[in-house]
């Protein structure tokens, strides 16, 4: 059984990484002054505590595997739960072939006499990380935080080192871009996405052993840590950066460790981004199986893939879910799929954040061990903010958000054949 260790290490493992050591350069794009920018991350910091206290109550109340599936089945029935299940899953195989993409580029940068092919590197990382998973989940989950631990620290120490090493930058001979409201809302849009992580313990109610107590610490906690380090960043960044040249970067991470450790500099961020890699890597890889395995139970998919092994890992689900990924890996078409599912990521969302009212209204003597505090006004917010998220996604991208109805519309097809053939 997990506990509150495993809930902290899979939030911060699944978040914290490379986002955050390029959208610094983003949001300073679209930002004026330092106290603007810093400001930006703390809204979209307490814009995601607040989301994570919302669905810890989802959580608690329906400590069940699949996370969103979970919530949006109970509350609206098995073809919308169909529907957030599948397309949830899709959104996590996409995002582990980019992972093991990223990590296999940033090996070759690292090492690059060894003439590694990427392909073969990112599949060979990801098997990897699935035996771990085949040797149970006690295993996966020591490796989770062990994995987690060490990325945190590594983190940290990079701050240090921006504070230790080099005095306050002075400025620079140009001056940053002006502040507008749309780069605003820009700024904030990249910000929240950055944090894209806080839900993973949802997925892992069933098997925590405290549900109802470890549920909430590790959202709240995991997410309240990840804003202190995103902070932190974001200081060490101002401090090493004048904000013009932050707001020309495009991996300002590479850049302040240029300046703190000159040719060396590159080298110390593609190190750091590897070690930030397993543990996200581990993460979406158990999310993605128990998504599979929580629909086979509920007869919605292939009943085989609730088949449980020894070790308590969901075997056929973790397989199905690593052949799709590699599969994305060898033929490429995981960028696309990425592009589309973004989409997803975002509608899911607000799907859930419905589901927490319609089961307020409808069940409203259901036992909630934990109550999203401040409701109905945060539940309110928080649907707001996945509302604009969804808008956004779809103005920026209208040609990969119509990709991704007709994705859905083809698993919604597949289902129907599969119930069909079931009767």
């Amino acid at each position: 059984m997990l506990g509150l260790g495993f809930g902290l290490a899979v939030i911060v493992g699944s978040t914290l990484g490379i986002g955050i050591l390029r959208t610094p350069g983003l949001v300073a794009g679209q930002l004026s002054t330092p106290f603007a920018i810093l400001i930006v991350w703390i809204v979209g910091g307490l814009y995601t505590l607040l989301s994570a206290a919302c669905f810890a109550e989802l959580g608690t109340m329906l400590p069940e595997e699949g996370g969103y599936y979970v919530y949006a089945r109970h509350a609206f029935g098995n073809t919308i739960g169909f529907a957030v299940g599948w397309t949830d899953w899709l959104c996590y195989c996409a995002v582990l072939g980019y992972v093991s993409i990223g990590f296999a580029e940033f090996t070759r940068v690292l090492l690059p006499s060894m003439s590694l092919s990427v392909t073969v590197v990112a599949i060979a990382v990801l098997v990897s990380l699935v035996a771990l998973q085949l040797a149970g989940v006690q295993v996966s989950s020591r490796f989770q935080q062990a994995a987690t631990a060490v990325k945190f620290l590594a983190f940290l120490a990079v701050v240090v080192a921006a504070f230790v090493v080099r005095h306050p930058s002075r400025g620079s001979s140009s001056s940053a871009p002006p502040a507008s409201v749309a780069g605003l809302v820009f700024a904030l849009q990249a910000v929240v996405i950055t944090y894209g992580g806080w839900q993973s313990a949802l997925y892992f109610s069933e098997e925590d052993r405290h549900p109802t107590a470890n549920i909430p610490r590790s959202m709240i906690g995991g997410v309240a840590a990840v804003i202190v380090v995103y902070l932190l960043v974001n200081l060490a960044l101002l401090w090493v950066l004048p904000i013009a040249d932050l707001a020309r970067s495009t991996l300002p991470a590479a850049d302040a460790a240029r300046v703190l450790a000159g040719p060396r500099g590159q080298q110390i961020i593609t190190v750091l981004s590897l070690i930030s890699l397993p543990p996200m890597l581990n993460a979406i890889v158990m999310i993605g199986a128990r998504i599979v395995f929580a629909m086979g139970r509920d007869g919605l998919l292939w009943k085989r893939t609730a088949a449980v092994g020894a070790g308590g890992t969901p075997t056929i689900a973790t397989l199905i879910t690593t052949a799709v990924a590699v599969a994305g890996i060898a033929s490429g078409t995981f960028q696309r799929l990425v592009a589309i599912t973004a989409f997803f990521l975002a509608l899911n969302y607000v799907i859930c954040c419905v589901a927490l009212v319609a089961l307020r209204r409808r069940e409203p003597h259901r036992r909630r061990p934990f109550v999203a505090p401040g409701y109905p006004s945060s539940a309110y917010v928080v649907l707001i903010g996945a509302a604009a998220l969804v808008v956004g996604t779809l103005v920026g991208d209208t040609v990969n958000g119509a990709l991704a109805i007709a994705l859905l519309i083809a698993g919604l097809i597949g289902r129907a054949l599969f119930d069909r053939r079931s009767t």
